[in-house]
């Protein structure tokens, strides 16, 4: 026990910059998840046929290929192609479009679970298609899908984790427990306290889809 908070003492600042570069990370992908789900998930639920098609191909596409092979391909794969393209926006672009693929479909789903009347209704008082998507049955898609959202966020916070640990190698809460490791073969100690930081997280995820999900959703 003592070496454990002797660790922790000793590497502090290490553990604190790593944790801070995570919490940036997971924000940042967050943000794009959110963005480019919901896009997509318009394009899936579309009227469309050819809108449909697109969407199908970014979910199945983004969502059939792990995730290390998304960071190769955007870093490794772009630099060799002749893009220079920083570590950072590759790491936030592949975990958010990765997890958009998901919230695409939960938001798939939600929007099935709003009534058809509702939106018939729309259309008849005069509102076009994306204007009775925006007002009336994404609203209520968002209400309804929120602890699936709030599942995506935790899976989220746990695969950023690869990041760190892939060819990008950014400074993030797991990298530094490898090289606070590699410095003091505390390995037991090391990985402890990284796994607590991710379970600090995780923990404080969950605390928010509560409140949100005992506020706003929608059940059925």
């Amino acid at each position: 026990m003592a070496e454990l908070w002797e660790v922790l003492s000793e590497h502090l600042p290490e553990f604190s910059s790593g944790l801070w570069v995570t919490i940036r990370l997971v924000a940042f992908s967050f943000v794009i998840a959110m963005v480019v789900g919901t896009l997509v998930a318009a394009l899936r639920v579309a009227p469309l046929g050819p809108l449909n098609w697109i969407g199908g191909v970014f979910v199945e596409t983004f969502r059939n290929t792990p995730l290390l092979v998304l960071l190769f391909v955007s870093f490794a794969g772009l630099r060799r192609a002749g893009v220079p393209i920083d570590p950072w926006v590759a790491g936030t672009a592949s975990l958010g479009l990765y997890t958009a693929a998901y919230v695409a479909e939960a938001l798939r789903s939600g929007v099935f679970a709003v009534g058809r009347g509702q939106i018939e209704a729309s259309l008849s008082l005069g509102l076009d298609y994306p204007r009775t998507l925006r007002y009336v049955v994404l609203p209520q898609a968002f209400r309804t899908v929120i602890p699936h959202l709030g599942s995506l966020t935790i899976a989220m916070i746990k695969n950023s984790a690869i990041i760190g640990v892939s060819l990008l190698a950014l400074p993030d809460l797991l990298h530094q427990a490898r090289l606070v490791n590699s410095r003091t073969f505390a390995t037991n100690e090391s990985f402890f306290w990284a796994a607590a930081g991710y379970l600090l997280l995780t923990g404080l995820a969950t605390l928010a889809v509560r409140r949100l999900e005992a506020r706003y959703a929608i059940r059925r």
